[in-house]
């Protein structure tokens, strides 16, 4: 069974930055697309970044220039470098596999981002 586990997270202040981390339990990230979701209270899960199998990146508006997503595949882990944060970035951050050949989507449990003013 696939496990997923986010660190990283914390307090900041704003323009201050932070590194995510998620360790995946098996060797399969080469195999799957890897995106970086984020929700708020009262506010719909959203798609901050993501790094396909082949390596390509896409992130969200707001994000450009700020974020970005990479991935060691030896050391099984995906990684957000978040940079310049603002207040509005404050949001549970999940990781998340889909993996390509099954198609069978994995969670995080998710780690607090918190940016003060």
């Amino acid at each position: 069974q696939v496990q997923l586990v986010e660190s990283g997270g914390g307090l900041v202040q704003a323009g201050g930055s932070l590194r995510l981390s998620c360790a995946v339990s098996g060797s399969i990230i080469s195999l799957a697309d890897m995106g970086w979701y984020r929700q708020a209270p009262g506010k719909e899960r959203e798609l901050v970044a993501v790094i396909t199998s082949a390596g390509h990146t896409n992130y969200r508006d707001s994000v450009k220039g700020r974020f970005t997503i990479s991935r060691d595949i030896a050391k099984n882990t995906v990684y957000l470098q978040m940079n310049s944060l603002k207040p509005e970035d404050t949001s549970v951050y999940y990781c998340n596999a889909a993996r390509i050949d099954t198609h069978v989507n994995y969670w995080g449990p998710g780690t607090q981002v918190t940016v003060s003013s």
